[in-house]
Parts: structure tokens; C-alpha cells; sequence
């Protein structure tokens, strides 16, 4: 098994982030789940991950700290 790249978790989060906006919440269960409808991801560890920064990109939208 070769290493995830950072990168790859980042930008798959912030295209499903940009595409469906209002589809997550700040709760990572239910992200978890979406990321698993709206993607064919089979890896749990890279669902979570890209789960676990879309809560973080929603957090930091709802806070104000987006670039």
C-alpha cells in the first residue's frame, strides 16, 4: 500500500465542499456519511480524512475564517 498524499484529502474535500455547500454540518458523523453517498471512496481511512476536513472547512466558513 502506497501513502495517501495530503493533497489528494484536501482537494477531493474542497470540491465536494464547493459542490455541495449546503449538504455538511459541523458534525462528523453525518459528514461521514454524506462523503460516502455523494463519492465511490471504499477506503474508510480516506472517507474519514476527507470527512474529518470538510468538518473543518465548515467550522471555519461558519466562524469566518475562509479564504
Amino acid at each position: 500500500m502506497g501513502n495517501i498524499k495530503q493533497t489528494f484529502i484536501k482537494r477531493a474535500a474542497r470540491e465536494l465542499f464547493d459542490r455541495y455547500p449546503d449538504q455538511f454540518t459541523r458534525e462528523f458523523e453525518y459528514n461521514k456519511k454524506k462523503v460516502e453517498e455523494l463519492t465511490n471512496v471504499t477506503s474508510k481511512t480516506i472517507r474519514n480524512r476527507i470527512a474529518g476536513y470538510i468538518t473543518k472547512l465548515v467550522r471555519m466558513k461558519e466562524e469566518g475564517k475562509m479564504l
